[in-house]
């Protein structure tokens, strides 16, 4: 783990790391189906290959690979079976 303390003239703490970190936990996660967030309006799902040097490898549903930058990685977390989408959930009225 890369984790390193600097003190500023204000003496405040600040926490600083390398993508060592996320490397690590996304590591653990290999075979684990994920959903990665970078930042924008979408998230990369797929399972997880391999991590080295800095790079996730993902497979998708199609079974085609995708390769991440690890210090892009901004969240990552295990993927729901179900898929959510977008739109209406039906109910029925008379439920109880």
């Amino acid at each position: 783990m890369s984790v390193s303390l600097l003190e500023n003239t204000d003496r405040q703490e600040c926490v600083t790391y390398t993508g060592d970190l996320m490397q690590k936990l996304l590591s653990k996660m290999i075979g684990k189906k994920i959903d990665a967030f970078c930042g924008g309006a979408s998230s990369l799902r797929g399972e997880v290959i391999k991590v080295e040097e800095g790079v996730l490898h993902l497979k998708d549903s199609d079974e085609k690979i995708c390769f991440v930058a690890v210090d892009k990685i901004i969240v990552v977390w295990e993927a729901r079976e179900e898929e959510h989408r977008a739109g209406f959930v039906s109910t029925h009225l008379d439920e109880k």
